[in-house]
């Protein structure tokens, strides 16, 4: 089968440390700045704003925001990926779906800073755990995305695994199954009216039982 894996809030937490590389960035670049704590928290806050169903569908290109081309977001993100740990041993998992012929993908979406996702997938060691890595939200959009993988590897079930279950809605086809892995903090803004339209929806609480998903599958 095909499995697709999101990132952050999927394989990786990259949430509870959002502040303290926020804090970290901003003591570097303005050491004389006071309150920089303060600061911190409300980057984070805006950040987090961002991660809401409204702008996280990645329906259409989005350009790099002018804000994020400032020094201060890039060394956000370097601190951010450093402190950075996996969840659930998220490697060795992918290890062993590889070990049993799956074609592993990394599906997720581009970072504000250009260029900074793939940066981070191998950063963290998790890049060339991959077949194939596809990054959507700046040269394609996640429709386009969808329509590569077919593109490249047929008509093959597809399992995308993701912590923001928006994405799946209007995405996908028949031969998709969807698993919404639950990630605490983005799980907060999954309601019932958007799971309820999610078909072939898949609930784990550790990426482990991603096996018994794929178990239940392989018997439809």
């Amino acid at each position: 089968m095909i499995v697709a894996f999101d990132y952050d809030g999927t394989l990786v937490d990259s949430y509870s440390v959002i502040e303290e590389a926020f804090r970290r960035a901003i003591g570097k670049h303005y050491p004389w700045m006071p309150g920089k704590s303060s600061f911190a928290k409300l980057l984070t806050r805006v950040e987090l704003y961002f991660e809401r169903p409204r702008f996280g569908k990645h329906s259409g290109k989005v350009k790099q925001p002018a804000v994020f081309r400032l020094p201060l977001f890039r060394t956000w993100f370097e601190e951010r990926a450093k402190l950075t740990r996996p969840l659930d041993d998220s490697m060795e998992l992918l290890k062993r779906l590889k070990e049993e012929g799956h074609t592993l993908l990394s599906f997720s979406a581009e970072d504000f800073v250009s260029g900074m996702k793939e940066h981070r997938l191998k950063l963290n060691g998790f890049y060339d755990l991959f077949d194939d890595v596809i990054i959507f939200g700046r040269e394609m959009t996640l429709e386009e995305a969808f329509a590569l993988v077919r593109e490249k590897y047929g008509d093959e079930t597809f399992i995308w695994v993701d912590d923001k279950p928006w994405r799946f809605i209007g995405r996908g086809d028949e031969n998709t199954e969807y698993v919404w892995y639950y990630f605490p903090p983005t799980a907060r803004y999954a309601s019932d009216e958007i799971l309820a339209r999610i078909p072939h929806l898949h609930v784990i609480r550790d990426l482990w039982s991603l096996f018994d998903v794929i178990e239940r599958v392989k018997k439809v």
